[in-house]
């Protein structure tokens, strides 16, 4: 999935709408929305509940197909993908945290970070070498033993962070993942995705309803309402 010209950006996405339909309800979460994400960029997505906010991340995360409109990552049509390609994609290509931490209660935080490794074929002895030093960069060396129930909220999210990255991929989707925590902590996460993206060149994407918190660290901030693009704001 390579993109040989480097004028183009990582991520785009072209007229890109999701249609949910029954027999009774038509409802568009999403409504032709056109993006540009250069490489390296720290971009929120800002709106109201029921904006598209998370619509727009499934979609780039493969996690759903849209109904029509297209999304390209270093020039390749996500829609265009095979099974196999979307599943490589899914576990290499793209990093995805969320409101909820989604850990494995019975498994350590090593243990909950090295598990992607184990599907991407990565080694034993790699698996355990590559999550301590992920845990390591978001601060947790000294949890690494610990089962998400002895952590507290916040360190739960770094080590979903850590999971998220282990198999170093080229863009971070967050959604909403201060939504569960207190002010204090989720100040520490954005600041951590900050951190990463500044000084690890990380693409990071995320969505939250505190425009407040993450205007303080984003470079540019684009806004949704009722599934389409109301404004983008370059930031710094």
């Amino acid at each position: 999935m390579e993109n040989t010209d480097l004028s183009l950006p990582l991520i785009r996405t072209d007229r890109l709408s999701k249609v949910y339909s029954t027999a009774k309800v038509r409802v568009v979460a999403l409504a032709e929305v056109s993006l540009r994400v250069a490489e390296g960029i720290f971009l929120a997505v800002a709106g109201a509940s029921g904006s598209g906010k998370s619509t727009l991340l499934n979609l780039i995360g493969g996690l759903d197909s849209p109904t029509s409109g297209a999304i390209e990552v270093r020039g390749r049509r996500i829609s265009e993908l095979d099974k196999e390609e979307l599943a490589l994609y899914r576990r290499q290509g793209v990093g995805m945290i969320f409101q909820s931490f989604n850990l494995i209660p019975s498994l350590t935080a090593l243990e909950n970070v090295a598990l992607p490794m184990m599907f991407a074929g990565v080694s034993k002895a790699e698996r355990k070498e590559r999550a301590e030093r992920m845990l390591e960069r978001v601060g947790l060396s000294h949890r690494l033993t610990h089962r998400p129930a002895e952590l507290s909220g916040g360190e739960q999210q770094r080590v979903a962070i850590a999971r998220a990255l282990v198999n170093r991929p080229s863009v971070l989707l967050a959604d909403e993942p201060t939504g569960n925590l207190d002010s204090r902590t989720s100040r520490e996460i954005v600041e951590l995705l900050a951190d990463l993206n500044r000084w690890h060149g990380l693409t990071v994407l995320m969505v939250s309803h505190e425009e407040a918190l993450v205007r303080e660290f984003a470079a540019s901030v684009v806004r949704l309402r009722d599934g389409r693009v109301e404004s983008e704001e370059v930031l710094r």
